[in-house]
């Protein structure tokens, strides 16, 4: 999690609060996560 912290440039309480059961991640925090673990979000148009 240090590792990830430091690629993202959050804390490593701010991603633990984000991403605990009832937490609540803003999508820049959602973001930098999926960056720093290589993870690409893409969205399509539904065919029809």
């Amino acid at each position: 999690m240090a590792h990830i912290a430091s690629q993202t440039g959050l804390s490593r309480e701010q991603l633990y609060c984000s991403f605990i059961e009832n937490g609540n991640p803003t999508l820049k925090t959602t973001l930098a996560m999926m960056k720093a673990l290589g993870i690409e979000l893409t969205a399509t148009l539904p065919a029809g």
